[in-house]
This record gives C-alpha cells, sequence and structure tokens, in this order.
C-alpha cells in the first residue's frame, strides 16, 4: 500500500541551524502568492501585450546588471524587475496573435505542475532517486501513446525539445543498425541535419533528397537514391520523415516510407515535434496516417500540447533500444539502480541529471482530459483552414500558396516584390498587435500563419491578413 506524504517519526522538536539561503516561512508564502497573482494578472492581460518585444543589448543590461549583489536587495523590487523587464522582452507564444514559426501556448494547469516539481526540487533519473517522477513519466509517455495512436510496448524519454529529442533517437538507430546514409528532403527541420553533423556523420552518408510539388519527400526519389547508394557500396540505414513540416504543414507519404524501410531493414524516424500531436483528432490522423508504423516518433508538447517550455518527447517502437543504446551502470550509482523491472531514466538518454518534465503533462492531462486537448488542436486547425478561406476571398491582393495543412497555410501578395514580405512581417511585429513570419519555399517567398493557439479569434486572423495587406510598400 502507497502511503501518502510518508513521514519519519522524528522528535519535532529537533533544533535545525538556521537556514542561510532561506526565507521565513510567511515571507516565503507572500512572495509565493504574490508569483502567483502577477502569473494570472499577465494571463488575462496577454491579448492586450504586444506579441514580441526585443530590446536593445546595452539597454537591458543596463536595467537588469550592475555590480555583484553583495547584500540583499529588496525582493518586491527584484520579482517586479523580472516580470516587467526580462521577462517582457521576448516573444510571447502564448499570445493569440502569435503566428510566427510554431507559437506555444500552455495551460495554467501544466504552470502548476511546473512550479510544484521546481518547489520539490524534483529529480527523475533513477527509480532509486525518483521512483515517483519516474512512474509519472511512464505514465506520461503511455498516456502520450494513446492519444497519437503508437502501438502498445511504445518506450520512451522527456527531453528538452525537438533538437536533443531527434538525436536521441538517431544514436539508438546507430546503436541498432550500426553507420551507414539517412535520408531526409529539403524540408526537414534544419536542427535534424545539423543532429546528423553533431553525430559525425560524413557527406555521403547524409543523402538530402529535393520535395515533391507538395512539398513532401518524394517516395521515387526516395526509392531511386536507396538503390543507387546501395549500387554504390553504401549502406542505408534510416529514413528521416516528417509530420508537418515547420514551412508548410506538409506530412511526408509516412506509409509508402515505412514499407520501403520494412524492404531495406531501415530505421523509420518520424519528426512530429511541432505537427505529431494533431494526431489526437480524426482529422489529423489521417493527414498524419503511417506515422503509429514508426521505429522513433519525436513530439514537442510545448507546441501544440499546450505545456510550458521545454518539453520534447523521443517515443521508439523497438522495445530496450534507448537502454541498449544509452545504459550505464558504474559503481557509484549501483545503490540507486537495483530495482528489479524498475526504469532508470538516465539511462534512457544522454541526461543523466534531469528534472521531471512529465509533472506538468501529468496534471495537466488529469485537470483537463484528453477530450478537452483534442478540441484544441482540432480548433488549431480549423483557424488555419478559416485563414486559407480568408485569404482565398481576396484574389486581387492574395495568392495562397500553400493550402491550410494541420494549423499552417502560406500565402504570398500577388505579384509580389524582393522584400515586402520582410517588410510587411517587421512592420506588424514592430505595431505589436502580431507576430508573424515569412519563410521561402525553394525560391519564392511566401508570409506564414501558425495558427495553434486556440485562444486565437477568428477577428484576429481577419485583422493580421487586413494590416498585413495595408503595410505593403506602395
Amino acid at each position: 500500500m502507497i502511503k501518502r506524504n510518508p513521514r519519519l517519526d522524528v522528535d519535532d522538536e529537533f533544533s535545525y541551524p538556521a537556514d542561510t539561503l532561506g526565507m521565513d516561512p510567511e515571507e516565503m508564502r507572500r512572495l509565493g502568492h504574490k508569483v502567483v497573482d502577477m502569473v494570472v494578472d499577465r494571463l488575462q492581460r496577454r491579448s492586450s501585450e504586444p506579441a514580441l518585444v526585443t530590446g536593445t543589448p546595452a539597454e537591458l543590461m543596463e536595467a537588469l546588471g550592475g555590480a555583484l549583489p553583495e547584500t540583499p536587495l529588496d525582493a518586491d523590487d527584484s520579482l517586479e524587475l523580472l516580470a516587467e523587464v526580462a521577462l517582457a522582452y521576448q516573444q510571447h507564444g502564448d499570445h493569440p496573435r502569435y503566428f510566427a514559426r510554431v507559437p506555444g501556448p500552455c495551460s495554467f494547469a501544466a504552470v502548476l505542475g511546473e512550479w510544484l516539481g521546481t518547489g520539490f526540487n524534483t529529480i527523475s533519473a533513477s527509480w532509486g532517486g525518483g521512483s515517483g517522477p519516474a512512474t509519472i513519466e511512464l505514465v506520461v509517455i503511455d498516456w502520450l501513446r494513446q492519444m497519437i495512436g503508437m502501438p502498445e510496448g511504445t518506450e520512451g524519454v522527456l527531453l528538452s525539445g525537438g533538437s536533443i529529442a531527434n538525436v536521441t533517437a538517431f544514436l539508438a538507430a546507430r546503436s541498432e543498425l550500426g553507420r551507414g546514409v539517412s535520408y531526409f528532403c529539403d524540408q526537414t527541420h534544419s536542427s535534424l541535419h545539423r543532429d546528423l553533423i553533431a553525430m559525425g556523420c560524413i557527406e555521403p552518408h547524409m543523402h538530402k533528397l529535393p520535395s515533391d510539388d507538395n512539398y513532401r519527400m518524394s517516395i521515387d526519389s526516395l526509392r531511386a537514391a536507396v538503390a543507387a547508394d546501395k549500387a554504390a557500396g553504401l549502406t542505408p540505414v534510416m529514413v528521416v520523415a516528417t509530420a508537418g513540416t515547420t514551412n508548410t504543414g506538409a506530412a511526408d507519404p509516412l506509409n509508402e516510407i515505412a514499407d520501403l524501410c520494412a524492404q531495406e531493414n531501415m530505421w523509420f524516424h518520424v519528426d512530429g515535434a511541432y505537427g505529431g500531436p494533431a494526431a489526437v483528432t480524426a482529422q489529423g490522423r489521417r493527414h498524419l496516417g503511417g506515422m503509429e508504423r514508426a521505429d522513433s516518433v519525436v513530439l514537442d508538447p510545448h507546441k501544440w500540447l499546450f505545456q510550458p517550455y521545454d518539453i520534447g518527447v523521443c517515443m521508439v517502437t523497438r522495445p530496450g533500444a534507448l537502454e541498449r543504446c544509452y545504459a550505464m551502470s558504474p559503481e557509484y550509482l549501483k545503490d540507486v539502480q537495483a530495482t528489479t523491472g524498475a526504469v532508470n531514466f538516465g539511462n534512457r538518454s544522454l541526461e543523466l541529471t534531469r528534472r521531471s518534465r512529465a509533472l506538468k503533462l501529468w496534471l495537466s492531462l488529469r485537470s483537463y482530459g484528453a477530450e478537452r486537448f483534442r478540441a484544441a488542436v482540432q480548433r488549431g486547425i480549423e483557424l488555419a483552414e478559416f485563414a486559407e478561406r480568408y485569404i482565398r476571398q481576396h484574389p486581387d491582393t492574395w495568392e495562397v500558396v500553400s493550402p491550410a495543412q494541420i494549423g499552417v497555410v502560406c500565402f504570398a501578395f500577388r505579384d509580389w516584390q524582393a522584400g515586402e514580405h520582410a517588410a510587411c512581417t517587421k512592420a506588424i511585429t514592430d505595431s505589436g498587435y502580431a507576430c508573424v513570419s515569412s519563410t521561402m519555399l525553394r525560391d519564392k517567398s511566401v508570409l506564414r500563419l501558425c495558427t495553434i493557439n486556440p485562444l486565437t479569434t477568428e477577428d484576429d486572423i481577419v485583422q493580421t491578413v487586413d494590416r498585413l495587406a495595408a503595410a505593403r510598400p506602395r
């Protein structure tokens, strides 16, 4: 029987030395309540704040720096300086009109889970050192597995985000299959190419393929590249596919890639850092069909699963592959790794000392339920479709370059000139009303909206598109 809040039978009158870095309990409560009030106040007014504010290095250093404090400074003043300057001068990914790159709207229950873990100084490295947090992580990974439709027995580990989660999967693939050629396309996130380079992959072992007319990996080009590399004496080992590209939201032909990987005994990896959570909805699962057949999948819950930064997840469907790659058992860890059948998360990635990133997701899933998560993700999909319809209603001004796909739509001015899109994104961002990014689809400059914040309204989209049009240089 598990006891809640186990306590030692000790003498409460025992005298402890004063905590040099502590505070009086009443002061701790007062300041803690102040922090909660500051956060809730900010959440209530966030839509009236600028979506992004950037300061100059000199001004921010002057406001936040200065000589090393040798004696205590006023705690209230320091908290207010943090909130009003340091935390104000940044992108606000939870702003309803933050449409750039990939927003990061987070739920308040998740914030509470993060606070509680930090307050308890929680660690999730070994079963012996953190069996409770480790259990929470196991539960969260299995809940995620169920939500996106991965097979039973899928294992995983929570990490800082997509860059580290992807390289964690890549190293596991190398551990299982050895060195060889990895295939990806020109729409694959740039951090994955960097991951391969950091692993020591050489140029012949990184095969970059051109995308097709829909900005997806071409299965015909992939088959041809695998055949050519085999004929040249190289060993194909991994295909890196994308479930929702950052540029357009497109999904590579995942089922066809899975078939080829099975035929050629290659590792099938899917980067779903942004788009993977769309699979919690029926519409998204159709768009990402085949993701469930992957050997490894990466998600970023701090994007479309409404968690505060940072939390990524690497899931692997080959049982034991993560431990075979990363496990170690030095003598100084033997006393915390002895429990039979227990999971030591320090043996599932390169992170040994690691905080518990699972608490916030566990608490938010319990607080809201999976149905509300599905509804929030579906809302993001529908907002992009609304944006596409509105843009198409103004054909004299706009053209849709890439249609709405799981929360992303790309569009451009008719007869656009070089620099126009960048000028418009700067104008609307500088105004504070919204933050929009531009990108390149091959040789074409486009504007891009990523609409995954469920607090965004249709009017937010209409006003943003109209303000972009009004900002066009004449």
